[in-house]
């Protein structure tokens, strides 16, 4: 018979068993649901790194044909962008064997029917959420893919306002814009860009940007940029450039090194270029080149050909001034390897384009002479590769998917219109790789099966 004492003592032991099941299993979901809040692991997709002048995927060596895709993160934003075409087009990238894609990380400034809309940072410091997530969507999505962002934080070129829109910001006046106003030249513009360099309150913003952007988490892996390996490089900007006259050299090269430094200091693990065109940055000389890309913590060179834009190819004898434009090219290549072998560098051309046929922007044009060009191009990796050479990828421009282009008479991007690889302030459709380009892609699957085999 139990006393009053010991029926207590039970109630008392079955209440807190009760209580204790209850609470073990609450903790139990809780942990469970934390745990699927617990970031995804970096090691899913291999770190891209650089040994003896050389690209490794993990502990294998990486040449690529990738391409350029500045418009991802608008299609990814859930809002204002395409999420349906982004997957689609990320899926036939990937079964092209496309891996390696070539990304604006945002535009600055307002929008315009010849500029990026909408923008990444419309005023200096403010940022648009729905682009951010749009950003975070994408690297998700390649993440999935083992795909490779290079990310390029701001460009040289208006149309995606850049270092001409902090120079707007922190008030040196009004853009020159020749798409916009015909009384500005190009060589205004450049002129007005090339103060970016010594504009110390631009600098500042722009190296918060950078902070920005390096520093965030991604929503939908729960990773740290920093953390992420489905980004291979930081890129400092698109073409950065010493415009106008070699007395800017000092003062760009100060501004490639801080920003350099300040990448370093946030993420020593992934990689850092600087976005260049090759000489064509440089006044056309080599040797400032060199000298700028002597820094340590700048991993890789790049550098960009646009044969019809360098007047190597004319619309008007296009057959053989493609020969012409291929030769430019293999000597453009060329130079370039010297320093990259000096520098026990690799080398990226990571940029590159070329008209259909006519200058048209018809997806029904003809690409024989595109092809003839590309085919070129691209046997230059292949060849680095069988010889262990330091020309250790491509990324043609650009890719355009299942975009559709506008059909205006002047080609030009309007606000509503699909994005495509031509910038808004160009031709749309004019040097776009499309889904429908079947011997384009054909070739792009062909060779990019080959770089994958073991060698």
């Amino acid at each position: 018979m139990t006393n009053k004492k010991t029926t207590t003592s039970l109630k008392s032991f079955f209440k807190y068993s009760l209580f204790a099941t209850a609470a073990l299993t609450l903790m139990l979901f809780s942990c469970k649901k934390e745990a699927e809040k617990q970031p995804e692991k970096a090691e899913d997709v291999p770190l891209i790194s650089v040994k003896d002048g050389r690209f490794f995927k993990g502990d294998e060596p990486y040449y690529f044909l990738g391409t350029n895709y500045w418009y991802g993160p608008l299609l990814g934003a859930a809002h204002s962008g395409d999420r349906e075409r982004l997957i689609k087009e990320l899926d036939f990238m990937k079964s092209a064997g496309i891996d390696n894609l070539r990304i604006l990380a945002g535009a600055e400034g307002g929008g315009s029917n010849f500029r990026v809309d909408p923008s990444l940072q419309p005023e200096q410091g403010k940022y648009n959420e729905d682009l951010l997530d749009g950003l975070d969507f994408l690297l998700a999505e390649m993440k999935k893919r083992e795909m490779y962002a290079v990310l390029y934080l701001t460009n040289n070129w208006i149309w995606s306002g850049g270092m001409s829109e902090y120079l707007q910001w922190n008030g040196y006046g009004d853009i020159p814009n020749p798409r916009v106003n015909p009384r500005d030249t190009w060589q205004d513009y450049m002129a007005y860009t090339m103060k970016f360099h010594e504009c110390d309150p631009c600098k500042q913003a722009y190296y918060k940007h950078v902070e920005f952007i390096m520093t965030r988490t991604n929503s939908y892996t729960g990773l740290k940029y920093t953390n992420d390996n489905t980004i291979m490089s930081w890129q400092l900007a698109n073409e950065p450039r010493v415009m106008v006259s070699a007395r800017y050299e000092n003062a760009y090269t100060d501004w490639v090194n801080t920003t350099v430094e300040l990448i370093e200091s946030l993420d020593s693990v992934h990689l850092i270029s600087t976005g260049a065109e090759g000489k064509a940055s440089y006044l056309q000389d080599i040797d400032m080149y060199t000298r700028v890309h002597e820094n340590k913590d700048i991993d890789y060179l790049t550098m960009h050909m646009w044969p019809k834009n360098w007047e190597w190819y004319d619309v008007n004898n296009e057959k053989e001034t493609t020969q012409n434009a291929i030769r430019e090219s293999l000597d453009y290549i060329d130079e370039h390897m010297f320093v990259a072998q000096k520098l026990n560098k690799p080398i990226v051309l990571s940029e590159f384009g070329f008209p259909r046929e006519g200058e048209s922007t018809s997806k029904e044009a003809n690409i024989d002479n595109r092809n003839v060009y590309y085919q070129v191009m691209i046997e230059q990796v292949v060849k680095n590769r069988a010889l262990d050479g330091h020309l250790a990828g491509l990324n043609f421009w650009g890719f355009a998917g299942y975009g559709e282009a506008n059909g205006n008479p002047n080609g030009k991007w309007l606000k509503g219109d699909d994005f495509l690889a031509d910038p808004p302030q160009e031709p749309q459709g004019l040097n776009s790789v499309f889904a429908t380009d079947h011997s384009t892609i054909k070739m792009i699957k062909d060779v990019n099966k080959l770089l994958k085999q073991p060698k």
